[in-house]
């Protein structure tokens, strides 16, 4: 079995390679790195990261030829599972707000807007730090291991504002409810960064890495 990377020019590609790869362990399965649509094609599973604003992301993803066509075919038709991390969950949508309007990759109906912390002016943004995970579908195989009250490491000024609270597998609060974890079929995603929330996010890769959807 291969999991691959995708290297797009952004995300905490080697941090995110160290953990999925220590998630890994007993498992039959090699990690890749890469910035080839071939290599989206022939991989089992896919991990799409993401740092910095959904306009930008998206922008660098596109400017990678043949790397969308590859993506839509290897989730939307052969139905690879797929992870999305921060920035690149939030690119699973279907528009993002951020620095202008920008069409995301439209898998999970939803729009990506800016963080609504009028309720509670004594918040920031971003929202930066250790945050309380809320679970809403706890049968979920994404979800196996991991409890309302597990902390998980946010960094984002920007959130997945789902138009089917069916797909919002758990959630924080901060200012509102926000999505921490979506999921639709073979496509999951992470608002929070796994990579760097220990132990949690070490269980979120590992239940990613063994899911059959």
């Amino acid at each position: 079995m291969k999991t691959i990377i995708i290297d797009y020019g952004s995300g905490n590609l080697r941090s995110a390679e160290k953990s999925t790869v220590r998630a890994a362990e007993g498992l039959d399965m090699e990690i890749l790195v890469s910035a080839s649509p071939n290599d989206v094609k022939k991989a089992d599973r896919i991990i799409l990261p993401g740092v910095g604003a959904f306009a930008d992301c998206m922008n660098s993803l596109t400017s990678l030829d043949g790397m969308i066509e590859a993506l839509q075919e290897a989730v939307l038709i052969n139905a690879k599972p797929i992870l999305g991390i921060c920035v690149g969950m939030q690119l699973m949508g279907k528009i993002g707000l951020e620095h202008g309007q920008t069409e995301g990759l439209g898998w999970i109906n939803g729009i990506v807007e800016e963080i609504d912390i009028t309720n509670d002016p004594s918040l920031k943004i971003p929202h930066v730090g250790w945050n309380n995970l809320h679970i809403d579908k706890s049968g979920h195989p994404m979800l196996q291991g991991i409890n309302s009250g597990d902390h998980a490491y946010f960094v984002h000024g920007y959130h997945f504002k789902a138009a089917d609270l069916e797909n919002v597998l758990a959630h924080v609060n901060y200012g509102t409810k926000i999505a921490a974890i979506i999921g639709r079929d073979n496509i999951a995603g992470t608002q929070f960064h796994p990579e760097k929330s220990q132990k949690i996010g070490l269980r979120i890769i590992k239940n990613f890495l063994q899911w059959s959807p």
